[in-house]
């Protein structure tokens, strides 16, 4: 019976003290809170506008835009004048290749004018940064074709709003060996490369893929099992 009361007693006890500490949390999280929209509320309009638009760029968060926006508060003048500048520029100047689609300042992309450049492989792409990553790699001296996507029906995102027509045009009218097709090997880059490969079929052109599977320097342990099925079904005799 005492060792009854006596568990009731520590019980009572223990929730009194897990209650208090509970209580003292809201306190800080709603003091923490009021602080949080002082700060908010000390902004000028002009500034929350900044952030506003900070905000809307991909991988930016309420804080970081926060602080984005100060930081142009805090830049000189004619440092301000030099970014708008650059952003106009950078709008105003940038042009897709009529070629390929790349980025370009001129009709004609650096790339496709490049002579020194073998004109019989394209490497087709998703995006204008995939080309930039190869680049980077200095392993690769074709030329490329961007798609600007890839196939996803349920995004609304149909063959006929990717930049294919002209990759056919060119692969008819020009001297093609070979079309790499160095698209993510994610369900949506898998099923573009496959309709591009029934496309490409009737040209006679050899048509290959970037090769997928287990980086460099990962372990086979942590891999998940459609990163392993790649690696083995992509093997190559050495």
């Amino acid at each position: 019976m005492k060792l009854n009361k006596l568990s009731n007693n520590v019980f009572h006890k223990l929730h009194l003290f897990f209650r208090m500490k509970f209580i003292v949390l809201n306190v800080i999280i709603i003091d923490i809170i009021f602080k949080f929209k002082e700060v908010e509320n000390l902004a000028t309009k002009s500034i929350e506008k900044l952030t506003d638009y900070f905000y809307r760029f991909p991988g930016i968060g309420k804080k970081s835009a926060s602080r984005l926006a100060f930081h142009i508060l805090e830049m000189e003048k004619n440092e301000i004048e030099e970014f708008v500048k650059a952003v106009y520029e950078v709008k105003e100047n940038t042009e897709k290749c009529t070629v390929c689609g790349n980025l370009s300042e001129s009709p004609i992309c650096d790339i496709c004018d490049n002579e020194a450049r073998n004109s019989s492989i394209i490497c087709v792409v998703e995006d204008n940064r995939d080309i930039i990553a190869l680049e980077k790699s200095k392993s690769y001296n074709g030329k490329y074709h961007v798609l600007n996507g890839k196939i996803a029906p349920l995004n609304g995102i149909t063959p006929d709003k990717l930049n294919i027509k002209s990759l056919l045009t060119r692969v008819a009218a020009e001297e093609i060996d070979e079309i790499i097709l160095a698209l993510n090997p994610d369900l949506e880059g898998e099923t573009t490369a496959m309709y591009l490969m029934k496309l490409l079929k009737p040209f006679g052109v050899k048509i290959s893929k970037i090769a997928s599977g287990i980086p460099m320097g990962g372990n086979i342990e942590f891999s998940d099992i459609a990163t392993i099925n790649r690696a083995l079904n992509d093997r190559k005799e050495q």
